[in-house]
């Protein structure tokens, strides 16, 4: 579990490709300072496991799944990447519930400046996570913990603080770029409770998502 709180900018060292796997290997110095094998490590918003590691780098094994469902494959030697470390029991809660299983990648439209803060207006590829996407709620970009400013069932919008676009590598991303989405993991819940009607195996017949079936479980 984590955060959402990038701790460090690390970059890609070198990257060993079969099929749709990949072993990465990532310079950083912070995350590495009391890292241990099976440690798991947010890379882009990503968990990985650490397989092997000195005092300023570590790799991890990238397996067809993570492959399909993110950015890493799209990766350049040398290139910049967020990282956080799994969360301790003792830590601030200083953003959301994050998981690194990012639910899939978005194009950044625009960027824009508004006073102190870059807005990005982001397409998600696959619309269905507007289901768990909502103006105010959280989610997890590159694996930063942000909020949702707009979300109109196509886009979405964040704005960012210069402290947050300072910590991160969204101070390189352009439109044009592709980002790992993880959206609220609370929503994600919801959704899967409330959608559809009730499972095929128990006979009992669907039930669409409606104002007044949400007034029957006391939401609304």
């Amino acid at each position: 579990m984590f955060t959402g709180i990038i701790e460090e900018i690390g970059r890609l060292e070198a990257v060993r490709r079969q099929g749709e796997t990949l072993v990465v290997h990532l310079a950083a110095s912070k995350v590495t300072g009391d890292v241990k094998l099976g440690d798991s490590i947010a890379v882009n918003g990503v968990c990985l496991t650490v397989v092997s590691f000195s005092e300023r780098a570590f790799s991890a094994d990238v397996m067809p799944e993570t492959y399909r469902k993110t950015n890493l494959h799209e990766l350049k030697i040398g290139e910049p990447v967020n990282l956080e470390r799994a969360m301790s029991g003792k830590d601030r809660f200083g953003g959301h519930l994050v998981q690194g299983h990012v639910d899939g990648v978005g194009l950044i439209l625009e960027r824009r400046r508004e006073q102190n803060a870059e807005v990005y207006r982001i397409k998600p590829d696959n619309p269905d996570l507007f289901r768990t996407i909502i103006p105010k709620g959280s989610i997890a970009i590159d694996g930063i913990s942000l909020t949702v400013v707009e979300a109109d069932g196509e886009t979405l919008t964040v704005s960012i603080i210069p402290h947050t676009l300072e910590q991160t590598v969204l101070q390189y991303k352009q439109p044009g770029a592709r980002v790992n989405l993880e959206t609220d993991v609370i929503g994600k819940y919801v959704a899967h409770l409330l959608q559809l009607g009730a499972p095929a195996s128990t006979g009992a017949p669907k039930r669409e998502l409606t104002e007044s079936l949400l007034r029957e479980h006391g939401f609304a």
